[in-house]
């Protein structure tokens, strides 16, 4: 098997700016429009089998509104009558009721183990949707922007067995034949694990094509599936059809069914992706670095060299670790000791105190950085006019940064050909910019949110930095009851929604209309961004949410809410 490549996450820093100071609460109001449903929304809670983290992830915190990337202010929820209802908005004070467009021929209520229906919008003209019981079909729109032509057709529709969610679908066109390539979500009981939760989640990577004009029917022309042991955080197709990109908690691999594309896949890759080759930590003093041994290790089987600038490590006649330390040591000073058999500790002594280090051994990558309770104190120290003094208390009780560990997985012919180990870099939300690329995912660096574009056909540069929406991993993490996260395409605002009620926006930094200065440093302030805050007049839970450049959407049971966010426009 061909060896994964391990790739990174390269920050463009004209995009980060270290100057913020903060996002100023702004009590402007912002118009918000009311729109009560005929029928209520199709929901679907968690039944008493589906008690695990996984099942929450998935179904638990699902988005009942669906946006459509392709038209603008264009969202759809399917309701408990079956039917697809689409608001389309030109003018907020014109207003009209959502419309049907569509209505699924089945009765959603008769399946008493079925998910929530699921909808993705595949191209302007194509549409994949599953009604929550097994069944996936395609439907042929027409233009959905204009009413004249729009028309929903069902193109196909199969039994594809256990209830799944649809998390992302693709229309390809190659000379005269058409597919859609479909990503399907199930989790899925496993008998046999005695370990864990009992379940395993399903990817199933669906490609449904028409061979050419003549042949009116689509049929499947290929079936792949992928198991995990979590709920993926992003999961796309790309552009070309050839592969699809993950990211996730854990690793998948590729079956088909049932049996393994690869016997004998690459376990030792496997584990390098899920877990670091060492840890370490640094005070202003010292560095800690640790290793975890093989069982009945020996103080025999290990050999360390401390030069000033440079560290070998060898344990059992294989090379561990070798290169040039980012800064110099006292290496006469410097010690290592075996703990309990299973674990090395290597203390190395900073020539230069004080100095923080980005890295231990210059340009690797396999190592994680691990902050103490002091670092964090004194990080939150600084950003404290960042936030409320509530939300510096609770992230001094958290530890600053959240740590979720995550990988980038780039799949392609059954194979993994590229990863990037997250670390610490917690997921936070996907959003499509370009409906003809894949969805960006936003990700925590540090104090702030960076958006990400993958690209599929630059090899040597994925994923590009595109977006930076400052101190906003900071202050999301005081956010206890969020449920959904939003962004608008333009990266104007970014938005997150909590389970009731109130909704928070926090705008990109603008132009001030008048002077300001900064009362410490005494210096004029050029641009200010500012926080609002929208409370929403009901007290039903909030299943939907979605943001386009100039309007937040927000679904509840009965009712779907309009926020005007930007008015230049």
């Amino acid at each position: 098997m061909e060896v994964a490549a391990n790739c990174s996450l390269r920050v463009k820093r004209p995009l980060l700016d270290p100057r913020f100071e903060g996002y100023k609460l702004s009590l402007e109001p912002l118009p918000c429009y009311q729109l009560e449903l005929d029928a209520a929304v199709a929901e679907v809670k968690l039944r008493d089998d589906q008690y695990t983290l996984e099942h929450m992830h998935a179904f638990g915190m699902y988005n009942y509104l669906h946006c459509d990337s392709w038209y603008q202010d264009s969202v759809y929820y399917i309701d408990t009558l079956g039917r697809i209802m689409n608001l389309t908005v030109m003018l907020d004070t014109a207003l009209g009721k959502p419309r049907e467009v569509f209505r699924l021929p089945t009765d959603l209520t008769a399946c008493d183990n079925r998910l929530c229906a699921s909808i993705h919008f595949s191209s302007s003209t194509w549409v994949t949707l599953s009604d929550g019981t097994g069944r996936l079909y395609v439907i042929g729109t027409g233009e959905r922007g204009n009413s004249a032509s729009e028309k929903w057709e069902i193109m196909f529709n199969e039994e594809l067995g256990d209830p799944f969610i649809i998390i992302h679908s693709i229309s390809l066109l190659n000379a005269e034949e058409h597919s859609i390539a479909t990503l399907l979500l199930r989790i899925e009981k496993e008998e046999l694990d005695m370990k864990g939760s009992g379940f395993y989640v399903s990817l199933e990577w669906v490609t449904i094509s028409k061979k050419n004009k003549d042949n009116k029917k689509y049929e499947i022309i290929k079936h792949d599936i992928l198991r995990g042991k979590s709920v993926p955080h992003y999961a796309a197709i790309e552009p070309d059809g050839n592969g699809l990109m993950i990211v996730s908690y854990k690793s998948f691999t590729f079956v088909q069914a049932g049996q393994d594309l690869e016997e004998n896949m690459d376990e030792d890759i496997s584990e390098k992706i899920k877990e670091p080759l060492y840890y370490w930590q640094q005070t202003e003093d010292d560095l800690t670095v640790t290793i975890r041994l093989p069982e009945d290790s020996t103080k025999e089987d290990i050999q360390i060299q401390f030069l000033p600038d440079h560290i070998n490590i060898v344990l059992k006649d294989h090379q561990f670790l070798e290169g040039k330390l980012y800064s110099s040591i006292d290496h006469e000073s410097s010690t290592w000791i075996i703990k309990e058999s299973n674990s090395l500790e290597i203390s190395l002594i900073k020539k230069n105190e004080g100095l923080t280090w980005p890295e231990l051994v210059i340009g690797d990558k396999q190592g994680e950085l691990i902050r103490d309770s002091a670092q964090c104190a004194a990080i939150a120290e600084r950003l404290v006019h960042l936030t409320s003094e509530e939300l510096v208390r609770i992230l001094h009780k958290r530890c600053f940064p959240c740590k979720e560990l995550g990988v980038i997985f780039s799949f392609s012919c059954g194979a993994i050909f590229h990863y990037v180990n997250l670390g610490s870099n917690q997921y936070l939300f996907s959003v499509i910019v370009d409906p003809k690329e894949m969805p960006c995912f936003c990700l925590r660096h540090d104090v702030d949110a960076l958006l990400w574009q993958p690209h599929s056909s630059k090899q040597d540069d994925m994923w590009e930095h595109i977006a930076t929406f400052n101190a906003l991993g900071y202050v999301q993490a005081s956010k206890r009851d969020k449920k959904f996260f939003a962004c608008a395409p333009d990266y104007s605002y970014a938005a997150l929604c909590e389970c009731l009620r109130r909704v928070f926006i926090y705008r990109q930094p603008a132009p001030m209309s008048t002077v300001l200065y900064n009362r410490k440093e005494g210096r004029q302030v050029g641009q200010v961004a500012k926080q609002q805050v929208a409370s929403l007049e009901t007290n039903d839970p909030i299943l939907g949410f979605q943001a386009t450049n100039e309007r937040l959407f927000v679904l509840t049971t009965k009712n779907l809410f309009l926020i005007k966010v930007n008015t230049e426009n």
